[in-house]
């Protein structure tokens, strides 16, 4: 059977949504941290993405250089990992169709997505514009698992 989305949600729902996401450094090393990841619809177009939430400023640095990423969630032995580019929607990329509402709405849907809850969102708002939080949506290229 052909990996898919649902494989993500499967395996990704059994520990939290946590994943390891890798990116490609500008000497060719990998870069690796874990976040909390999850499927949702893009706001766009509505496909099917992988998305997460960051900040950092290195994973930043590499996906705005070079898009590919890797991210994979296990729970136990099982995992399933997804390939492919990452799509920036933040404050500061400048390319996306959302305006500043719509990268609001999008930084909470990401958050419920990767498994999230919380009783103040006004709070969570906040701390996401003074942050400078990114979404980051990856449209599956590949999928695979054990």
């Amino acid at each position: 059977m052909a990996n898919s989305l649902q494989d993500v949600i499967d395996v990704g729902g059994q520990d939290g949504f946590l994943a390891v996401v890798s990116t490609l450094r500008s000497d060719a090393t990998i870069q690796s941290s874990v976040v909390n990841a999850g499927v949702l619809s893009h706001p766009v177009d509505h496909a099917e993405v992988v998305g997460f939430v960051t900040y950092g400023r290195m994973k930043l640095a590499n996906l705005w250089i070079r898009p590919q990423l890797s991210v994979t969630f296990r729970a136990g032995w099982r995992w399933v990992t997804v390939e492919g580019r990452a799509e920036l929607i933040g404050p500061d990329d400048p390319g996306t169709d959302l305006d500043a509402e719509g990268r609001r709405l999008l930084l909470r849907h990401v958050f419920t997505a990767a498994g999230g809850v919380h009783d103040d969102w006004d709070a969570y708002d906040r701390t996401m514009a003074e942050q400078r939080r990114t979404a980051v949506l990856t449209r599956p290229s590949r999928i695979y698992s054990n």
